[in-house]
C-alpha cells in the first residue's frame, strides 16, 4: 500500500540518522530507488496478510502504524510544538493516513492484493486526470474504469469479493485525498519531521480498533516482530527511498514507475500469498497500468 505520504517532503540533511540515510540513498540511481520502493512495499502488505489469522485486518494495521512512527520519530525527532495551521495539516493527513491503510487492509482481506491494489490506484490515477479538458485524459480515465470492471467480474477463483472491492474503492479515494494533503504538508513543514507527526497520528487513531480487534495477541513475540517488518517494509523503507527519489527526478516520471504498482503487487500476491489471478484479471490490470502511465505522460504538469 501502501502508498503517497511518500511526496510530502524531502529530507533536508543534517547530523543523525536521517544524514547518513540520505548520504547512501545519495548514491543510488533515483529509478532504482523508487523500483526497490514498490517491491517493498508490496512485499510489506503481502507479509501483513500473513498477520490476519493472528491479529486481524485492523491489528495488522495498527502494528504497521505504530511501529512506522516509532521509528520515523526516532530518526527525524520532531518537535510537537506547531502552529495551529500546521497542526491541522498534521491532523488532516494522519487521519487520511489511518483511514485509508484501514480500509485498504480490509480490502486485502477479502480480495487478493494484486486486485485490491489496482483497484485503490483509481484515487491517484483521477487526480491526474480530473480537471483536464482533452478528450485523451477521458480515455485513460475509460480504459482504467474498463480495467476495473473487467477485474472485479472476470476471471479468477470465483471473481471477487464485492465488499473487498468497495473497501478498496474506499481506499483509492483515501489515497486521492492523501495526494492532495501531501502537498499542504510539504508547504508547513520542511523535512521528514511532519511525516513522522502525520504517522505518529495516524498511529494513535489506529491502535484502538486495532486493539479492539486483536486483542492481547498483539502482544505475542512473533507478531511484534512480524510487526517491526510490515512497518519497516511497506512506510519507512519506501517512503525513505522515493521521497529520496523525488529529489533528484522530474514527479512526471516518478508517476510512470509508480503506475507499475499494481503489478507488482500483483506479483507479490502470486509468490508470497500464492494468490492466482484469471487471464481476464491479469488483462484488467494492464489496463489500468496502461492508463497511468498514458495519463501521467500526458499531464501538463
Amino acid at each position: 500500500m501502501a502508498h503517497v505520504d511518500r511526496m510530502s517532503d524531502a529530507p533536508a540533511g543534517g547530523g543523525g540518522l536521517a544524514a547518513i540515510a540520505g548520504r547512501t540513498l545519495g548514491a543510488v540511481p533515483p529509478p532504482a530507488l523508487i523500483l526497490a520502493g514498490i517491491v517493498t512495499t508490496q512485499v510489506g502488505a503481502a507479509v501483513a496478510k500473513q498477520l490476519f489469522g493472528l491479529v486481524g485486518a485492523s491489528g495488522a494495521v495498527a502494528l504497521r502504524l505504530v511501529f512506522a512512527a516509532l521509528v520515523l520519530l526516532v530518526v527525524w525527532r520532531p518537535s510537537p510544538r506547531l502552529n495551529r495551521r500546521t497542526l491541522a495539516v498534521v491532523a488532516g493527513y494522519g487521519a487520511v493516513l489511518g483511514g485509508m491503510n484501514l480500509v485498504f487492509y480490509q480490502a486485502v482481506e477479502r480480495i487478493p492484493l494484486g486486485a485490491a491494489v489496482t483497484i485503490e490506484f483509481l484515487g491517484p490515477l483521477a487526480v491526474a486526470v480530473l480537471g483536464s479538458r482533452r478528450w485523451l485524459d477521458g480515455l485513460w480515465a475509460l480504459l482504467a474504469g474498463g480495467g476495473v470492471v473487467l477485474l472485479a467480474g472476470g476471471g479468477g477463483s470465483g471473481g471477487l469479493n464485492w465488499l473487498g472491492v468497495v473497501f478498496a474503492l474506499l481506499a483509492g479515494l483515501g489515497w486521492a485525498g492523501y495526494i492532495l494533503l501531501s502537498a499542504a504538508l510539504g508547504s508547513q513543514t520542511s523535512d521528514g519531521r511532519g511525516l513522522a507527526l502525520a504517522m505518529s497520528f495516524a498511529g494513535v487513531l489506529v491502535a484502538p480498533v486495532g486493539v479492539l480487534d486483536a486483542g492481547t495477541a498483539l502482544l505475542q513475540p512473533t507478531v511484534l516482530v512480524a510487526g517491526v517488518a510490515v512497518a519497516l517494509l511497506s512506510s519507512v523503507v519506501p517512503y525513505s527511498l522515493e521521497l529520496e527519489a523525488l529529489r533528484r527526478m522530474p514527479p512526471r516520471v516518478f508517476g510512470v514507475l509508480m503506475s507499475l504498482e499494481p503489478a507488482v503487487a500483483a506479483l507479490a500476491g502470486l509468490l508470497v500469498l500464492h494468490e492466482r489471478l484469471g487471464v481476464l484479471q491479469w488483462l484488467a490490470i494492464c489496463c489500468v497500468v496502461a492508463a497511468s502511465v498514458g495519463a501521467t505522460r500526458s499531464a501538463r504538469r
